[in-house]
């Protein structure tokens, strides 16, 4: 009973090697593997270009439309504003102040002054393209309040009444918590009465 088993050969015959080998492709190892690689790498291209193009359309679903783009610059004629008057504008939702400095005024805050007087020290020629004229974001820069103008506080500029912040004629802050100088909008002059901002 002890001998070893020997498998029956019916009408099929016998177990035959080369049927194993007849029913993968011929080649040898190599090319199997390349043809592997082939598949995946197309496969992973695909994927990275399926990713892309939901990448592409959920940008383009979250970019400002075209009455948003609009907004983001504001032409200002400036012909009408009095020498030593400042007007506010809206401009991407938060005001700007227009001052059109008189010579005084501009000989006041041109000077050089020592940095010890100013916590954010700038020169006036570092924040305006045109000496007539300062333009600045009309808020301040402790909690973001909107300061009253036109000679407030002790500097002849803004007075910010919630804390106490009070900035010179060049927007430069000299007494208060406020951290900065009032922030100078990107602008423009697209001609001598005219200013752009954005």
């Amino acid at each position: 009973m002890g001998g070893s088993i020997v498998p029956p050969e019916g009408r099929y015959g016998s177990i035959d090697s080369n049927i194993v080998d007849d029913a993968l492709p011929p080649g040898n190892g190599a090319d199997k593997r390349a043809f592997t690689y082939f598949v995946l790498g197309g496969a992973r291209f695909l994927y990275a270009t399926a990713a892309r193009l939901a990448v592409i359309s959920v940008v383009s679903t979250l970019s400002a439309s075209a009455d948003v783009l609009a907004l983001s610059s504001v032409e200002v004629d400036l012909s009408s504003i009095q020498m030593g008057s400042t007007v506010t504008v809206k401009w991407r939702g938060k005001p700007v102040f227009i001052k059109h400095r008189t010579a005084e005024q501009i000989a006041e805050v041109s000077g050089p002054a020592p940095p010890s007087e100013f916590r954010h020290a700038q020169t006036d020629a570092e924040r305006v393209t045109n000496p007539n004229w300062l333009i600045v974001l009309g808020v301040c820069t402790h909690l973001g309040c909107v300061p009253l103008g036109d000679g407030a506080g002790d500097f002849g500029g803004w007075f910010c009444p919630c804390h106490g912040s009070q900035y010179d004629t060049s927007g430069r802050i000299r007494k208060g918590p406020a951290p900065r100088n009032m922030e100078v909008p990107v602008a423009a002059f697209t001609n001598e009465t005219t200013i752009k901002l954005g």
